[in-house]
């Protein structure tokens, strides 16, 4: 397990996430580990079978999908220039799919010794709707994972 020499750290381009990014920077640093992060696109919803649109529908799915790809990839590059310090130089890559499943596949496919995640700290309503990403990946991924909590947000 130590050293580690590939780190994994996922991002949905939230202040929490960059935390977590920071964290996997100094450990890829400190390891002198490579660093994969990876930004997962849910995927588009559509109301019709994919990919025969309604002969009404004005809506193209794959240009969108790939829209918000490029979007991503150019998003993720500028936020690892910003977040990320030499000598480390992080690997990008942006994925469409379930973002649990995701980052478990890359884990394995990379064989990576360490997933940095942050965890959002939702709790009630949103949990049980929405699903914790960072606890479906604790409980799946090939490797250890760690959890970076989001700071607690100051009471007014």
């Amino acid at each position: 397990m130590l050293p580690f020499t590939r780190i994994l750290c996922p991002t949905d381009f939230s202040e929490p996430s960059y935390a977590a990014l920071k964290d996997a920077a100094e450990l890829a640093g400190h390891f002198s580990a490579e660093l994969l992060v990876i930004h997962v696109l849910p995927p588009v919803p559509v109301p019709y079978p994919y990919p025969e649109p309604p002969v009404y529908s004005s809506f193209d799915v794959a240009l969108y999908q790939q829209e918000m790809t490029l979007f991503s990839q150019n998003t993720l590059k500028e936020v690892v220039a910003q977040k990320v310090s030499p000598p480390v130089r992080p690997l990008t890559t942006v994925v469409t799919g379930d973002a649990a499943q995701e980052i478990i596949r890359l884990a394995e496919h990379e064989q990576v010794d360490l997933i940095v995640i942050a965890t959002h700290g939702q709790s009630g309503w949103r949990h049980f709707v929405f699903g914790s990403v960072a606890e479906k990946v604790v409980r799946l991924a090939p490797c250890p994972v760690l959890t970076i909590r989001a700071p607690r947000e100051e009471k007014k």
